[in-house]
């Protein structure tokens, strides 16, 4: 399938709205392609784009001075990861997710989960938006359900709210709710190496079990473990209003600088 979208996406004739061009190029949401071009900064074949006008194969689009090239069809997708599966591109590993998926089309994935932790993982072609989703300055929301082997008590659930100890720094502040004796849910705006286990660790606690539901606007849902679906329309389109002001660069706020040192995109 995906290399049939593929050839038909490179082969085909027809023209393509500017805004759903720059959309599918991966620069942002059509909503605020519109105010691009409203303000006049897009360009076709060096002349300023109107509104609703439609790009020919082979024109150069620029946004500013910088050129738009769209060679393929932008692919973000959502994948349930089971227990076992490694994130990595290593070749010589069995159980990466590279070979799990066996994708048609050259993609990776945004943010690790390690190999005993499962759920959601997100997997696409499109560079910008793994930096801006996972530079930690960009303080955006990945939500886990935690099980332990203990009862979870008042104090632990505190002093993981506020931060704790490890890999020489102190995590940052998150929200975190019990929902079950031995079991909980987190929200981190961070990623550090193997973080939600080092923290429960730290506390006297193990993790017996890590699934991550949610990454900004998408939920892991009913996806069934070790299916992938493609982000619809709208996910795209709220994932986009919500990565606009992030940066590309390490452009961190002060309380996170100490601990981007450590980011492992986890």
């Amino acid at each position: 399938m995906g290399n049939r979208m593929k050839t038909e996406f490179l082969t085909k004739k027809e023209p393509v709205r500017l805004n759903k061009f720059l959309s599918e190029a991966g620069v942002c949401s059509r909503r605020e392609a519109d105010r691009l071009i409203e303000s006049g900064q897009v360009f076709i074949d060096g002349k300023k784009a109107g509104m609703g006008v439609k790009v020919l194969p082979g024109q150069e689009v620029k946004v500013g001075k910088k050129i738009v090239s769209k060679k393929e069809k932008m692919i973000v997708m959502a994948v349930n990861k089971p227990r076992g599966i490694v994130c990595t591109e290593e070749k010589r590993e069995k159980n990466s997710i590279i070979r799990f998926l066996n994708y048609p089309d050259r993609i990776t994935y945004v943010g690790r989960l390690d190999k005993d932790s499962r759920g959601l993982l997100l997997m696409t072609n499109n560079g910008d938006i793994i930096n801006k989703m996972m530079r930690a300055g960009n303080l955006h929301e990945k939500e886990y359900k935690v099980t332990v082997d203990k009862a979870i008590t008042k104090q632990f659930l505190q002093k993981m709210a506020l931060g704790v100890p490890i890999l020489d720094t102190v995590t940052r502040p998150c929200k975190i709710e019990q929902i079950g004796k031995y079991t909980f849910k987190i929200i981190l705006t961070q990623g550090l190496n193997r973080q939600i286990r080092r923290m429960c660790e730290a506390l006297g606690y193990e993790v017996k079990d890590l699934l991550r539901v949610r990454i900004m606007n998408i939920e892991l849902g009913s996806l069934k473990e070790g299916s992938y679906r493609m982000l619809s329309d709208q996910e795209l389109e709220e994932l986009y209003d919500l990565l606009k002001d992030s940066s590309n660069n390490m452009v961190l706020p002060a309380d996170a600088k100490n601990s981007d040192q450590k980011e492992r995109r986890k």
